[in-house]
C-alpha cells in the first residue's frame, strides 16, 4: 500500500509542478493536500502531517508567501485562523487530481474493474479504523 500510495503522490506532485507550481516542494504539497475545502487550522494540519505546530506554521508561512494559501478568521472562533487554499492552489490541485484519476484508470486496466472496486471498498473499510479524521 505504501509503494502504491507514494507512486500516486509522486505523479500528483509532478502534475502540479507541470501546471506551474515549480516553486512547490513535496513537503509543502503534502501539507496542502490536508487542507479541507472550507479551511483547516494549523494545529489540525500539524496533527494530520504528524509534525509540530511550529513546523506546520513554517510550511503555511511559505505557502502563503507563494500564493497557495491564505489565512482567514475561523467563523467558529474569532480568535483562531483557518488556512484556506487560494485559486492558484485549486488550479494546480485540479491538475494533480486529474493525474491521480489517470493513474487509477491505469491501475484498473491492469487489475480489472472488479478488483479495482474491491480494492476501493477495502481501502474505505480500512480507513474507518486507521484514519482518525475519517
Amino acid at each position: 500500500m505504501y509503494v502504491a500510495s507514494r507512486s500516486l503522490e509522486a505523479r500528483a506532485y509532478d502534475a502540479a509542478v507541470a501546471a506551474g507550481a515549480d516553486d512547490l516542494t513535496p513537503t509543502q504539497a503534502r501539507l496542502m493536500a490536508q487542507i479541507d475545502p472550507d479551511g483547516t487550522r494549523v494545529v489540525t494540519l500539524a496533527a494530520r502531517a504528524r509534525t509540530t505546530k511550529q513546523s506546520a506554521t513554517s510550511l503555511v508561512d511559505q505557502l502563503e508567501r507563494a500564493g497557495y494559501v491564505e489565512r482567514v478568521p475561523d467563523p467558529a472562533d474569532g480568535r483562531a485562523k483557518l488556512v484556506r487554499l487560494t485559486d492558484r492552489a485549486r488550479t494546480v490541485g485540479a491538475e494533480a487530481n486529474a493525474e491521480v484519476a489517470r493513474a487509477l484508470g491505469e491501475w484498473e486496466e491492469h487489475v480489472g474493474t472488479a478488483r479495482m472496486r474491491e480494492l476501493e471498498e477495502t481501502m474505505r473499510m480500512l480507513r474507518g479504523i486507521t484514519d482518525p479524521w475519517a
